[in-house]
């Protein structure tokens, strides 16, 4: 059996990477260089039956997705559903992964993972679309919904904050927006898990526990003993080109009962920070 990994530069394919070396598995991974989802080259895949495919690459510019949607959709959903289509015909496993934005952000309570999807940007319209077709393509495959996350390398808003923190006496942070923060090899393990357990459809994963991106930014601040100033400001104070939910907290019960409670994102925040003293 092989484990195939796309997007392996990304916080969750390098977390994939590590988790196979660590449990001696075979891999191929592959960084966009090698296979781009936007003119991609199936050739290079050539699965056998038992494999295990994990796409964690996608198009992940929410605000520039808006001015450019059919390549979102392009990344997110039609070369998504294809890959599922090539493991069926294979007999391979394939996993796909989704995120919080396919909600409104209108709801007071989780959200299931059969709720329903009411998409507000072009991001999240490409994922959502990527859901259908994938799970249209191939109904044995996984998909996973996440949210915020986060590692100690890449571009996440841990490491940003960190140094934001680190060289302005203020900062400001929006605080009206609540989500579940998630921790990229967390993430990799609850991946590899389902999968291997044999689950399919979509399931949702994060680590929590739900706090605002202020919130967040103040557990940054305390892992890193900063003496910044943090202000709170509405999301209108603070527009951006692609609408954010205001609420996209997911729902893990289904999740809990099979791998167990997900370790506090908290816990992971010393080893992603830049501290003032290290620089």
């Amino acid at each position: 059996m092989i484990t195939w990994i796309l997007g392996a530069s990304g916080m969750l394919g390098r977390s994939l990477v590590s988790l196979c070396e660590a449990e001696g598995r075979t891999y191929r991974a592959f960084e966009r260089s090698e296979f781009d989802l936007e003119r991609p080259d199936f050739d290079r895949l050539p699965l056998s039956e038992g494999d295990q495919l994990y796409n964690a690459a996608a198009y992940t510019a929410v605000d520039q997705a808006e001015a450019e949607p059919e390549r979102a959709h392009r990344v997110n959903a039609e070369t998504p559903a294809q890959l599922a289509a090539l493991c069926r015909e294979r007999g391979a496993s394939f996993a796909q992964v989704s995120t919080d934005y396919v909600f409104n952000g209108q709801s007071k309570q989780p959200y299931r993972p059969d709720s329903p999807r009411a998409p507000q940007n072009a991001y999240g319209r490409s994922k959502a679309a990527g859901e259908r077709l994938v799970l249209e393509a191939y109904p044995e495959a996984l998909i996973v919904r996440t949210s915020w996350v986060f590692a100690p390398w890449g571009k996440n808003f841990v490491i940003t904050m960190a140094e934001l923190l680190r060289v302005r006496p203020e900062v400001q942070i929006v605080s009206d927006q609540v989500g579940c923060p998630t921790f990229a090899p967390d993430l990799a393990r609850a991946l590899v898990s389902l999968v291997t357990l044999g689950k399919h459809g979509i399931w949702h994963f994060a680590n929590g526990p739900s706090v605002s991106w202020f919130e967040f930014a103040e557990d940054i601040q305390r892992a890193q003993s900063s003496n910044a100033r943090l202000v709170p400001v509405s999301t209108k104070e603070f527009p951006r080109p692609a609408p954010r939910p205001a609420y996209s907290v997911l729902d893990l019960e289904e999740t809990v009962g099979t791998l167990g409670v997900p370790t506090d994102f908290r816990l992971h925040l010393p080893s992603c920070v830049i501290s003032n003293a290290g620089g």
